[in-house]
């Protein structure tokens, strides 16, 4: 196990839905930043890793749980530890608790590190993770197994330009929002994500377009996402209903 380093944070009012919950690729966004913070601290910055070796971190896979959504204006703790890493990929533990400690949304994401130039992964060298004191492992966890879609419903968007991240790629986060846009409003004003899993194949490019498509089996969901005759993204998510008491 490595280092952990907590935030705090009370969610604003643009992160939140018309049910007042937080938008879920918020979560992420947030997390990831409380991530990036620690690694400030650590003198192991994004910045340092692009200078010092031309690499960005980029997410593989998340297995996300969630018990419930945090609401607007309240303040919730996001926990953050590296858990081990091995030669292609690095694990990282995100955990957000509510005002009294309560443990609502467990995240766990899966990094590797590419060539800015390339695009190339690149291996993951020891002194580059040393800081996080997060232990070796040859086991590499996988994600589950995901169908292809007979029969999909699907809607098109369109790649704009502050949908990209300072790296040129399509900051993760957006991905869940084409993945849940496309169920509805109807539907998504009724229901919330229980677990989701979801894998990144390949990149999206800049200015283009991507369809993304679903099947939907009472409260079990099959998503992809593509681009240029290729899957960028696939994802299973298993819903519940909202609570309205």
């Amino acid at each position: 196990m490595g280092l952990t380093y907590q935030m705090k944070t009370k969610i604003p009012f643009d992160m939140s839905d018309m049910n007042g919950h937080i938008k879920l690729p918020d979560i992420i966004l947030l997390s990831l930043q409380v991530s990036g913070s620690q690694s400030v601290q650590l003198g192991v910055s994004d910045k340092e890793i692009l200078e010092r070796y031309n690499l960005v971190w980029i997410i593989t896979e998340y297995d996300i749980d969630v018990i419930r959504l945090p609401r607007f204006a309240e303040e919730i703790t996001i926990e953050t530890e590296a858990l081990s890493y091995n030669r292609l990929f690095c694990y990282r533990r995100f955990t957000i608790y509510d005002e009294s400690g309560q443990a609502i949304i467990q995240m766990l994401a899966t990094f590797a590190l590419m060539d800015r130039d390339s695009r190339k992964v690149h291996n993951v060298e020891a002194e580059m993770v040393a800081p996080y004191q997060s232990e070796f492992s040859k086991k590499i966890i996988r994600g589950p197994k995901y169908m292809d879609l007979e029969n999909p419903s699907c809607k098109d968007y369109h790649v704009r330009f502050y949908d990209l991240d300072m790296n040129g790629h399509v900051n993760n986060s957006k991905y869940l929002d084409w993945i849940f846009e496309v169920m509805g409003s109807e539907f998504l004003m009724k229901h919330i994500p229980k677990k989701i899993n979801l894998k990144y194949v390949k990149e999206v490019r800049p200015g283009g377009m991507i369809t993304s498509s679903y099947e939907l089996n009472q409260l079990e969901s099959n998503h992809q996402v593509k681009s240029d005759g290729d899957i960028n993204a696939q994802a299973k998510i298993t819903w519940q209903k909202i609570n309205k008491d």
